[in-house]
């Protein structure tokens, strides 16, 4: 491994050719036997770790920056791009709406974005730190003036949180602690004394466990039995990437082996297949695929391009050199350096050598002794892996951001996992003085959907809504909210209590919800269920499968498009009553019964377990439009066979498009 390569690396003299020819005199038989396998497999030996003072020293053992100042161009680059694009720098005046009544959901509630003037000046420092870290220019400076904004604005709205972009934020604090400048920056140019300096190693440990944290998490949360079983991604299959799979494979085995059974593969893999030499190009192979796909199947932005920058830190650290080598020289001076020629560097544990190798060597870094500073970086490396091991596993801690999925999201790795549908959300005030009641607009004063799912950013909601309500006349307002979720193609059902007024409702990070439904897991085996259903269903019948609890109801209205609408119970016992009609209906399992068009109606769950039903409809409008589309296709076929004139075609087309028309 380059581990072992960093320490011949450490000795390299400036007669780049005389010295080479001297280490090719060297008997290889000898170098051979110094190695043990553990060394040969992993590039350190067993008494590396016999110690303290050993740890410190591999830790701090000097390392070719080429691979480390690369990635910091590369990482750069794609952060000052996502400045503009995921960050929002290019609708800033749409994010941040001066004046305007805005709900916001920060991670603390006392952070408030600055006026829009000065939110367009952090996200300028941003931008110029991330062009800075790409330049290496000034790059304490840049990397401190990227991180302090970029985890502003990532703690003033968790609505944006996701895992990339906790990723880019741990990396680039990662970056300011390390020696990334010395290789390929401005930086190298204005201060000869750190142009191709070593790196201790643990700049390269730290980023290396961070990318295997990453993919090997990930994948033990795919061991979730709904991403085994091929619930989580299943609408993936249809996607045109997987059209090759789709011609030896029916879509529901793409879905489960390809999509569910690759993806847990990968991630469980392939951390350790980058780390090996023999396995590292396979590795590279199917990651690379991987990323180019994700960045065509979701909105990510630049993740997979950076995950795709972070693969190259795993190759030998002087690759940069090798590769460039291959280019014309007279693009040289434009080109990252070539030479071998290092320079030694505090931050690195030289070893001692013998008397003898050190005389046929010139420029030969002098044997250090471990610094407080060297101590302190090994224990920081130490300190930082345990905690990003654990950070996925804290949820005991923060329990009051558990929901149907565990804690604060983003730094859990559990990427894709699940999937979401809304099918009903309404927002009830009530007036605290007068008890009038009203509804809201779902999503009114915020333009993010995000708090549907979540109980910490709901309890914000309801709070910034009591205090915009009283502006119009609603005092004291009581706030409910009655939405339905459908995770992982389960039923539809509450995620929240609606009888809980929001407002006055306990919430603390540190104690579960109280309100928070419990998710009906048992119901579960239904899915398989529901496919058999949906298959036998024609093109223009749709479904929505339903699940509630004891003693709630759903009311619902019936769109007049929604023609031949009807409730099959398929567990527990309901009663639907047809709110105009004033009349009760009571159904067993097995029971049907039609609703109205045009017309609201409400299901009470009357039964001692939860109620399963589900609703089957015709969209009645579109149908006829597709029908008498199909018709006019024939009827042009026709003319094109001159079995029928054009007049007719003309009548044909403005009759149908009367009969689309609303009346």
């Amino acid at each position: 491994m380059e581990a072992t390569d960093a320490i011949a690396g450490a000795f390299v003299g400036s007669d780049g050719e005389g010295n080479a020819a001297k280490r090719a005199a060297t008997p290889k038989a000898v170098k051979l036997q110094t190695k043990s396998r553990m060394e040969r497999i992993f590039g350190f030996k067993k008494e590396d770790l016999s110690s303290w003072e050993s740890l410190v020293a591999l830790l701090n053992r000097p390392t070719d920056p080429a691979s480390l100042g690369i990635f910091r161009c590369l990482f750069g680059l794609l952060m000052a791009i996502d400045v503009t694009q995921e960050r929002g720098l290019s609708h800033l005046d749409y994010k941040y709406l001066d004046g305007a009544p805005v709900c916001r959901f920060p991670l603390f509630n006392f952070l408030e974005p600055l006026p829009l003037d000065w939110m367009y000046m952090v996200y300028l420092v941003m931008f110029l730190g991330a062009v800075g870290i790409m330049l290496g220019c000034f790059y304490r400076l840049s990397c401190l003036m990227f991180i302090s904004t970029y985890w502003y604005v990532f703690f003033l709205d968790k609505t944006a949180w996701n895992n990339h972009s906790y990723l880019y934020g741990l990396i680039s604090f990662q970056l300011t602690l390390m020696d990334g400048n010395r290789y390929w920056s401005v930086d190298g140019l204005r201060r000869p004394s750190i142009r191709n300096a070593h790196v201790p190693l643990w700049n390269y440990t730290l980023l290396r466990t961070q990318i295997f944290i990453v993919y090997f998490i990930a994948g033990v949360k795919k061991l979730d039995a709904d991403w085994v079983e091929g619930y989580s991604m299943s609408y993936l299959a249809h996607h045109w990437l997987f059209d090759p799979f789709k011609l030896i494979l029916p879509v529901d085995l793409v879905s489960l082996l390809v999509i569910h059974g690759g993806g847990l593969i990968l991630d469980l893999t392939a951390g350790y297949l980058l780390f090996f030499d023999a396995t590292r190009p396979i590795a590279l192979f199917f990651v690379s695929y991987f990323h180019c796909m994700n960045s065509q199947l979701f909105s990510i932005g630049m993740f997979s391009y950076t995950m795709l920058s972070t693969s190259s830190l795993f190759c030998y650290p002087d690759w940069p050199r090798r590769f460039f080598a291959r280019f014309p020289s007279f693009l040289s001076s434009i080109l990252p350096f070539t030479s071998s020629e290092l320079q030694p560097s505090t931050s690195c544990v030289y070893p001692d050598s013998p008397s003898t190798e050190r005389q046929e060597t010139q420029n030969v870094a002098k044997p250090s002794k471990l610094r407080l500073k060297h101590k302190l970086a090994a224990i920081f490396t130490l300190l930082y892996i345990i905690e990003q091991f654990f950070m996925p596993y804290s949820h005991f801690i923060t329990q009051g951001y558990n929901n149907w999925t565990n804690g604060l999201y983003g730094y859990s790795w559990d990427m894709m996992v699940h999937s979401r549908t809304h099918q009903h959300v309404k927002i009830t005030y009530k007036d605290g003085k007068t008890g009038e009641v009203g509804y809201l607009n779902p999503g009114v004063f915020t333009h993010s959907r995000r708090w549907k799912d979540h109980g910490d950013m709901l309890k914000q909601y309801a709070t910034c809504l009591s205090g915009l309500l009283p502006r119009y006349n609603i005092s004291d307002p009581e706030i409910y909210f009655d939405i339905w979720v459908s995770i992982n193609e389960r039923f539809q059902q509450r995620i929240f209590d609606p009888r809980v007024d929001v407002v006055k409702a306990e919430w603390s990070p540190f104690k579960p919800n109280p309100w928070l439904m419990p998710l009906l897991v048992d119901l579960s085996p239904w899915r398989a269920k529901f496919q058999e259903i949906e298959g036998s269903l024609d093109n223009q019948t749709e479904i929505v499968f339903i699940a509630d609890f004891p003693g709630l109801h759903l009311e619902n209205f019936v769109s007049e498009d929604l023609g031949n609408t009807s409730i099959h119970v398929l567990q527990g016992q309901v009663n639907v009553e047809v709110v105009e009609e004033k009349k009760n209906h009571t159904l067993q399992p097995g029971e049907q019964t039609k609703v109205p068009a045009g017309a609201y109606h409400k299901v009470y769950t009357v039964s001692d377990v939860p109620s399963c039903y589900m609703y089957v409809y015709v969209n009645t409008t579109e149908a006829a439009l597709q029908q008498n589309f199909t018709k006019l296709l024939e009827l042009q076929e026709r003319i094109r066979n001159g079995t029928e004139s054009c007049q007719t075609l003309s009548r044909q087309s403005h009759s149908y498009r009367n009969r689309a028309s609303p009346s």
